[in-house]
């Protein structure tokens, strides 16, 4: 993932980033590295102790407590306009279908239409899952890349980079 952020995440000037599904916040270094001290960077998670461990563990990042299927209302909330990049490492394949069209439609209505859209995604044993949520990127957005599998990733994961968003009806 630190190879693609290098690739979706603005390095100068002021964006807005935001990253859902934060967890732990595995990523948030390697995304605080990439960004220009003026941008702004947001992340959203749902569980409360790992809202508290973020807050806790990396003070300088601006922590949502909520649901990704909420992001629009959440980052208004939090006075953040129109996003420049997303970042998920949220479990697609494992999410019932109507809650990842949700998040999925959150994401392309707060992107700028140069906005992009990367998520890391499992891949053990759905492969139907797996067609389905590629198909709904393919709706979703104008272009979306696709890394090889990674076998040595435990579990195995592969990562979509989306752009474009498409307007969602």
């Amino acid at each position: 993932m630190a190879t693609e952020l290098s690739r979706v995440l603005p390095s100068t000037g002021s964006p807005t980033v935001v990253e859902i599904g934060a967890g732990t916040g595995a990523l948030c270094p390697s995304i605080r590295r990439r960004l220009d001290p003026a941008a702004r960077y947001l992340a959203v998670e749902v569980d409360p102790p790992l809202v508290a461990h973020l807050r806790a563990t990396l003070p300088w990042l601006e922590v949502l407590e909520g649901d990704a299927a909420d992001l629009g209302r959440l980052l208004a909330g939090a006075g953040a306009g129109p996003v420049d990049a997303v970042v998920s490492s949220l479990p697609f394949t494992l999410l019932p279908a109507d809650q990842r069209r949700r998040v999925i439609e959150e994401v392309t209505r707060v992107l700028r239409p140069s906005g992009v859209f990367t998520t890391v995604c499992y891949v053990p044993g759905l492969p139907r899952r797996m067609r389905e949520f590629r198909q709904l990127l393919d709706e979703s957005f104008d272009e979306v890349l696709t890394t090889a599998t990674v076998m040595r990733n435990v579990p195995p994961a592969r990562t979509f980079v989306c752009r474009r968003p498409r307007p969602t009806t």
